[in-house]
């Protein structure tokens, strides 16, 4: 069930939840993801970095992923995260990606409009939707944090480049979280007005507190990205097998108990988020 990132986000939209979108590395990881879904019949969006895309990584993930959907019998989107340019966009939609997300948010604002309305009227092409990034999400381990997303800059940016959905900076970060973040939820409900209920993605899921997370979709996130957790679980998993001294040096017998801590901390997001029973 193959589905693109517009029809994935309307079921959301329509529906009042949010999709989970987890970051995925290798095979196993796709596995758990999947297993997750299916077994909670949860809509799900499987996405990659660039830097897979620019590897030779993401061409033996890419099929992995389309298999995994094809199989599936909930909607599955697969989706580029924090595309820098129209070269990774293009590379993975030849891939057979259902989803793109351009982040020119370390761009001047006229640049950033500029190159996503491109890449969204080439997407439009073939029927993909395009998430934009507005107010730069950085990581955990930077000094400083950018300016919080304007509203009235994201009405302008989403009425001229005609983004599916938007990604937003709300006190959010890349990483594992120092200390709680405090995610400004008026700010949602005031972008989400002022966009004229444009849905928005919250980056950095991973260590947000299960309450602020269920607030922000309350206030209109459609979309939230889980990806150091997924590594988190998975390396975990490993390290439960290696602690075994009865382990197996099979790999695909290795493997079963990361695929399993991925599959459980999928689980976890999807039940927080709201997408269990939806598909």
């Amino acid at each position: 069930m193959l589905v693109n990132l517009k029809q994935i986000i309307a079921m959301a939209e329509e529906g009042g939840y949010c999709i989970p979108a987890f970051n995925v590395y290798n095979i196993e990881t796709v596995m758990g993801v999947i297993k997750a879904a299916q077994e909670q019949r949860s809509p799900v969006i499987i996405q990659v970095y660039p830097r897979l895309v620019n590897e030779e990584v993401g061409y033996y993930l890419a099929p992995v992923i389309l298999a995994a959907a094809k199989k599936a019998t909930v909607p599955v989107c697969f989706h580029l995260d924090h595309g820098p340019s129209e070269t990774e966009a293009q590379r993975i939609l030849y891939w057979g990606a259902t989803g793109i997300m351009y982040d020119g948010s370390v761009h001047p604002f006229e640049e950033n409009v500029a190159t996503t309305k491109h890449i969204v009227e080439m997407c439009n092409a073939i029927d993909v939707g395009v998430e934009g990034e507005l107010g730069h999400i950085g990581s955990v381990n930077d000094d400083v944090m950018d300016e919080f997303t304007d509203p009235q800059e994201a009405a302008e940016f989403v009425k001229q480049t005609g983004v599916t959905c938007l990604a937003v900076l709300i006190g959010n970060a890349h990483g594992h979280y120092k200390k709680p973040p405090k995610l400004d939820i008026e700010r949602v409900k005031a972008i989400r007005k002022a966009t004229n209920n444009t849905p928005l993605v919250l980056h950095g899921g991973s260590g947000i507190p299960d309450d602020q997370v269920k607030a922000a979709i309350k206030a209109g996130v459609r979309k939230m990205n889980i990806g150091t957790d997924v590594c988190c679980a998975f390396a975990n998993g490993t390290l439960e097998t290696l602690n075994d001294p009865n382990r197996s040096i099979a790999i695909d017998i290795f493997m079963k108990k990361p695929i399993e801590a991925v599959k459980e901390l999928a689980i976890s997001k999807i039940k927080l988020v709201g997408s269990d029973g939806k598909a």
